[in-house]
């Protein structure tokens, strides 16, 4: 398949202005580069497998037992840009996306989030995010107007506006899944190791606070993301763990899969689907039929 739009991404002026005062508070602004190995586990193992990484590893102490909700609207353009560009698999590329975390159901404007471009260059993951009331995050990405910004975080806003203005992006899909997240300890600090479950979502109604807006599973319900996040190299008894479990790397991206899910680009090779991932064999104490027998829909909730 090939993209509609290949024009290069024009990247902005590295730097803040000379002669810019410092900032006399704290900036909003918040940058790491990482890299990423993904698989893809059924729900039950995956619990097998946090339980015994709990053995070297902390529960992240933003994530309560049971995990947390992370809901992220995505960006792109009309010619659904950024999508293309991680199917070429293009050495550069970026995604915009404002995240909430938690119940989207009490967002308000005065709500928290993070309005986040994530971009690969080769094979390290890059994130910046700034922290911005709900509303004035719309206005940013949604009315493409300049909003209040420290002095740091000058160049930031600027490359969100030269996103949306260039590129004419608009939301395009909004994700959602529930995240537990263990992270390492001593010598393995670096180290993070995330597991997304019941991940779904929807191509319309675009507003985290929206009552009634119905989402449906992207990835079949009884399979979870297990992320293991790294800032150089993964320690050894991970690599053992994986190969122990017979675990296999997976490109899989929520943002590709809801895409092709709504049926707004035909189905890749990436895409997972239930043939992919068939459910567990009923059994008598759990006679319901097998998850792609019907059409599955999840709530916000």
């Amino acid at each position: 398949m090939s993209r509609p739009d290949t024009a290069p991404p024009r990247e902005p002026a590295p730097g803040s202005p000379e002669g810019t005062p410092p900032l006399h508070v704290a900036s909003r602004l918040h940058a790491f580069n990482r890299f990423e190995l993904k698989y893809l586990v059924p729900v039950d193992q995956a619990a097998e497998i946090r339980d015994e990484l709990s053995e070297r590893m902390d529960r992240d102490l933003n994530s309560p037992p049971g995990g947390y909700g992370v809901w992220s609207l995505y960006y792109d353009s009309p010619q659904l840009r950024f999508y293309w560009e991680k199917i070429e698999g293009l050495k550069f590329r970026r995604k915009l996306r404002i995240r909430h975390y938690g119940d989207p159901a009490g967002v308000t404007d005065a709500s928290p989030v993070c309005v986040e471009i994530k971009q690969r260059v080769n094979r390290v993951t890059q994130k910046r995010r700034i922290t911005l009331p709900y509303g004035t995050a719309r206005r940013l990405c949604d009315a493409r107007e300049t909003v209040e910004h420290g002095p740091k975080e000058r160049p930031f806003v600027h490359e969100v506006l030269d996103l949306v203005v260039r590129l004419n992006l608009r939301p395009t899909a909004i994700t959602g899944y529930q995240r537990e997240a263990l992270v390492g300890r001593g010598s393995d600090t670096g180290l993070r190791v995330t597991f997304d479950r019941r991940v779904r979502g929807r191509d319309r109604d675009f507003h985290f606070g929206l009552a009634g807006a119905e989402n449906r599973f992207t990835i079949p319900p009884h399979m979870a993301v297990m992320e293991i996040k790294v800032d150089e190299r993964t320690p050894y008894w991970i690599t053992d763990l994986a190969a122990r479990r017979n675990l296999n790397l997976v490109r899989i991206s929520k943002y590709v899969q809801s895409i092709e899910a709504f049926g707004l680009a035909p189905r890749s090779v990436f895409h997972l689907g239930d043939a992919d991932c068939p459910p567990p064999p009923a059994t008598p104490l759990d006679p319901q039929p097998p998850v792609h027998e019907a059409p599955v829909k999840a709530g916000a909730q």
